[in-house]
């Protein structure tokens, strides 16, 4: 029994801690998605990715990701969503177009780093092309080492995973289309 004392208090400070950290994320970089099931805390990352996290926060911040559809989900790999374009479910979704549009802002030049892409990472997607991302960014299942390096990371899920576990999976033999998807109710960035 006495063993197992200073592992209970390890455990408290240890959970503890993981409270603080949460407690400690700058409510301008804070980024909280609605889904059905409910909302999604992001940590922003602007050091890591200055102007990735620009663009999400100017198009949070304008309502364009409001309803719009996880149109690519593939089970034990990621959520794909933010096709503002094409992906919002109440003005003009359209299956055969969406996941090929973006915003009518410009493409971003990549910002990538050596962040790992891991369950909960956030990244933006992007073509062939390493500097066409735009407004598209997915929600990481599991890790993938094959996207380090080579996709930017703008942000982590710090709270609410269990809610992007629960999105609705897309047929991995159509690249992960999703029939009648989840969809971001709301994204907001602030406090």
């Amino acid at each position: 029994m006495k063993f197992l004392r200073p592992l209970a208090v390890a455990a408290m400070i240890a959970v503890g801690l993981l409270s603080f950290a949460h407690a400690e994320i700058d409510p301008e970089n804070k980024m909280t998605i609605t889904l059905k099931d409910g909302d999604v805390v992001i940590e922003l990352l602007p050091d890591v990715a200055p102007e990735h996290v620009a663009r999400i926060k100017e198009l949070a911040n304008a309502g364009e990701y409001d309803n719009v559809a996880f149109h690519r989900v593939i089970e034990g790999f990621m959520a794909q969503t933010g096709d503002v374009e094409y992906g919002d479910l109440e003005g003009g979704y359209n299956a055969r177009l969406v996941g090929t549009g973006g915003s009518s802002e410009p493409d971003l030049k990549q910002e990538f780093s050596d962040i790992a892409f891991e369950k909960g990472v956030v990244g933006m997607a992007r073509s062939s092309n390493p500097n066409s991302a735009n407004s598209q960014f997915f929600i990481m299942f599991d890790r993938s080492a094959n996207l380090d390096g080579g996709y930017t990371v703008f942000g982590r899920v710090v709270d609410g995973m269990e809610h992007v576990d629960n999105i609705k999976r897309g047929n991995r033999a159509a690249n992960g289309a999703v029939q009648n998807p989840d969809r971001m109710i709301k994204v907001r960035v602030g406090g």
